[in-house]
């Protein structure tokens, strides 16, 4: 079973460290600073054999360098941004596996946020490092992707099964429920999964991992379908795609 660790640094972001009980490999995911990784790692008599890294900006690969000259870690990141990963050492594409211990991860490619962006999903484990592309109850902004492109990567996430623990970058929970409720009111999923997210950031918990099954139940952005916010952003006649772009826009200005 792998052991996984929630570092929360900077204004909002999330480290993860996952460990391997059984060949005693640990990796870290997008290591924003390198200090409160190694503190962990000292902490818990660990060796860190791997970074994955998901995209190239820098509060997920800002302490790639330091971490690495320190344990002599690999760092794998996606085949697009090999040139804006630091100390890169192996670049992966879509469809491409990746190994921890004997845990394996399949590499899907989830362009919009980054134009090189990917995530890794652990099939066997329900384990999903989804990087800036999926958040609970949100998704990535646009920064050098089209809305076409996030909605085709997005698709990609919907169909993993629904027990599926998502892992993403940012604490943003609370605020993206809020921009939910503003377009689809009528969730009464929503409405109680908010009660807890609330519950949870008054006492500074992190609302981290969801899973798929409540991303589709109460995720706008997976939530395209949906009437009642078709009816309210007034897309009834539009494509999936098209809905999910305005939804992106409203989130963008809300």
């Amino acid at each position: 079973m792998l052991e996984i660790v929630i570092l929360p640094v900077l204004t909002d972001n999330y480290i993860y460290l996952i460990h391997d009980r059984l060949s005693q490999e640990t990796a870290v995911v997008d290591p924003a600073l390198a200090q409160p990784v190694l503190q962990v790692l000292l902490q818990k008599r660990w060796q860190l054999t791997t970074i994955f890294n998901t995209h190239h900006h820098s509060d997920h690969v800002g302490g790639n360098l330091e971490i690495k000259k320190r344990t002599g870690c690999k760092i794998i990141a996606g085949n697009a941004d090999k040139d804006r990963i630091p100390g890169i050492d192996q670049g992966v594409n879509e469809g491409d596996f990746v190994k921890l211990g004997e845990h394996i991860a399949r590499v899907i490619a989830t362009p919009g946020h980054t134009s090189g962006h990917i995530v890794y999903h652990f099939a066997e484990d329900n384990l999903l490092f989804c990087g800036d592309t999926l958040f609970a109850m949100g998704c990535g902004r646009l920064f050098e992707g089209t809305a076409d492109q996030m909605w085709c990567s997005l698709q990609k996430l919907k169909i993993l099964p629904k027990k599926t623990k998502v892992y993403c970058a940012h604490e943003y929970t609370q605020s993206n429920g809020r921009f939910a409720l503003t377009i689809e009111p009528g969730n009464f999923k929503l409405h109680n999964r908010m009660l807890e997210v609330d519950r949870l950031r008054s006492v500074n918990l992190s609302t981290i991992p969801s899973t798929i099954g409540e991303e589709l139940e109460t995720n706008p952005f997976f939530r395209e379908d949906s009437n009642e916010i078709r009816q309210r952003i007034h897309t009834e006649d539009s494509k999936p795609s098209q809905v999910f772009a305005e939804i992106r826009r409203l989130k963008d200005n809300f």
